[in-house]
């Protein structure tokens, strides 16, 4: 388990921005690090409030880098990404600004791409149902919208 460092505000200031400029960061991952610099409630607070007036923390920032990274190396959909930037405590108004930020082409071609990918997979599987049951799931779970995928597992034979 993790030690907490008790840090004064100053010396915590500074790890938290060596911490924000190394990859962007989400308010309850800064925070959850300030606590465990030792830091009260009001400091933590206040610390917070620098970061953001200096340019270290913007919530906005950090949703459309994270959607845009989900999406174009975990190939994740726009369902799986928004239940993570919710998890992460991001506002509906970000997580709506970052998945606008996802280009409608390259999501239905990445969509297309995996039910390819995983068609291939089945390639062996004989019950129709089964096979579109199992590529449904497989991309469901992936995190693209479900009416999407049905439209496109209807043309199996």
């Amino acid at each position: 388990m993790e030690q907490r460092q008790n840090l004064t505000p100053q010396q915590a200031l500074l790890k938290a921005k060596h911490y924000c400029a190394y990859q962007e960061r989400c308010h309850s991952e800064v925070k959850d690090k300030l606590y465990g610099f030792g830091l009260n409630p009001n400091e933590v607070d206040q610390l917070i409030s620098t970061l953001i007036e200096e340019d270290y923390l913007n919530e906005e920032r950090f949703a459309i880098s994270y959607a845009g990274g989900h999406f174009r190396i975990k190939r994740w959909g726009r369902v799986k990404i928004a239940y993570a930037l919710k998890q992460k405590q991001i506002s509906a108004y970000c997580i709506k600004k970052a998945l606008q930020q996802i280009d409608p082409e390259d999501y239905l071609a990445t969509l297309q791409r995996l039910f390819d990918e995983k068609l291939r997979t089945l390639k062996n599987e004989k019950n129709t149902y089964t096979k579109r049951q199992k590529l449904q799931d497989h991309l469901v779970r992936r995190g693209f919208e479900a009416d999407l995928v049905r439209e496109m597992a209807a043309g199996i034979k």
